[in-house]
């Protein structure tokens, strides 16, 4: 079994920290609505459902995957019809038949798994012919990704995705597609307005609210908060209560499953 990022931690804050506003989630909805085939719906990584709840609202018949009891339990609350079916399970690992989805999809997940190329090889043999798979891989945007690169400047490994690293591109995630018979197409994005500043930012870095300092010493992350911090100041002015970069927008990849 491959070794994941468990947000049993996070269960309680996940919506409050993870998910931007109610236009990004409607454009990331429309989008998935948009583009992913008619049919059994799967999601690996649904966590409290931000995408799924809204999907199922609209008829689609959705199943959700997740390592984590707690987040599955956030879901179940906003779900009480239960028009969602969800299990506990490793994406690397689906425990369905072969072909019994028409398409899937997944956001924010595979840079959590290190054997994320399991994963899509899962989701390839778990889809019909001709079906869709739509992936948002993670990561930050804008001048958000060169706070956090910078972060990883400061930590090294500890800080960099356990999983699929998208910081040199898509080549690698394209690569194993097209070995399962995909194909992608161009990149998909969807707005985001990320509400924030970077003094929250970093007091959220420093409470260890984001998966990213889940594997840095406590000590050590507490000395990087303050680098990263004095670095900014010197980089974007002493204003860091003030709103950042709040354009950050989500960027997707399709892939069509062929015969």
């Amino acid at each position: 079994m491959s070794r994941s990022l468990s947000f049993d931690r996070a269960a309680a804050i996940y919506d409050r920290t993870r998910v931007t506003d109610d236009l990004a989630v409607a454009g990331a909805v429309d989008l998935l609505d948009r583009v992913l085939v008619a049919g059994p719906t799967l999601e690996i990584g649904v966590g409290t459902g931000a995408l799924a709840v809204p999907l199922a609202a609209r008829g689609r018949p959705i199943v959700g995957v997740d390592i984590s009891s707690p987040m599955l339990a956030r879901l179940r609350e906003k779900d009480p019809d239960r028009r969602i079916r969800v299990a506990v399970a490793d994406a690397t690992r689906l425990p369905f038949p072969d072909r019994t989805f028409a398409c899937a999809y997944c956001r924010w997940v595979l840079h959590l798994i290190d054997g994320w190329a399991d994963a899509v090889r899962e989701l390839c043999r778990v889809l019909r012919s001709g079906g869709t798979i739509v992936v948002e891989p993670g990561g930050y945007a804008g001048e958000w990704r060169t706070v956090w690169l910078r972060f990883v400047e400061e930590l090294g490994s500890p800080a960099e995705p356990l999983g699929l690293d998208v910081r040199g591109g898509y080549v690698d995630l394209d690569a194993v597609f097209a070995s399962c018979g995909a194909t992608s197409r161009e990149l998909a994005r969807t707005p985001a307005s990320v509400d924030s500043s970077l003094d929250r930012f970093f007091e959220e870095a420093a409470a260890k609210t984001y998966s990213w300092t889940w594997r840095v010493p406590d000590d050590e992350l507490q000395r990087a908060v303050a680098v990263v911090r004095a670095w900014a100041i010197d980089r974007y002015g002493p204003e860091l209560d003030e709103p950042f970069e709040p354009d950050a927008p989500h960027l997707w990849r399709v892939y069509d499953l062929g015969a």
